[in-house]
């Protein structure tokens, strides 16, 4: 008898160990959102979109020249260069969330950047050195 209760008694507990995992999934389900329970208006697959309005803004003195680096809506960066301030460049997007980021560089001794979400200012600095440079960031829009 003990060599029997001696081969099997490893299996039993495997076998009692998942048949109390089913258990309590199966009750977990019932009680966190199994696809039953979820009312139809979130089960029909679309996902909450709150449109972004993302406005990256270079300003400084007037004639200022210098170039502006910053990422677009797809996170990819871009360069361009103006030969006047203000310079701005204006992302709209459905995204959940985005990465904004301008790094600016001029050749007057003063230069500010800023990042508006939705008509709210973000992120704002400004410098005053030769030939500035200045670098907005927003982690998450």
């Amino acid at each position: 008898m003990f060599r029997v209760v001696q081969r099997i008694w490893i299996p039993m507990v495997v076998v009692m160990v998942v048949a109390i995992a089913v258990f309590a999934v199966s009750r977990l389900h019932g009680v966190a959102g199994s696809p039953a329970h979820v009312p139809n208006a979130i089960r029909d697959g679309s996902e909450p979109v709150i449109p972004k309005d993302v406005i990256y803004e270079v300003f400084g003195p007037e004639g200022t020249t210098g170039q502006a680096n910053f990422l677009d809506e797809h996170s990819q960066p871009q360069r361009v260069n103006f030969t006047t301030l203000p310079w701005s460049y204006t992302i709209s997007t459905k995204l959940m969330s985005v990465f904004a980021n301008v790094v600016a560089q001029g050749n007057s001794g003063a230069l500010g950047c800023r990042i508006t979400v939705n008509g709210e200012v973000r992120d704002e600095q400004s410098v005053t050195a030769h030939n500035a440079q200045v670098f907005c960031l927003v982690k998450s829009a």
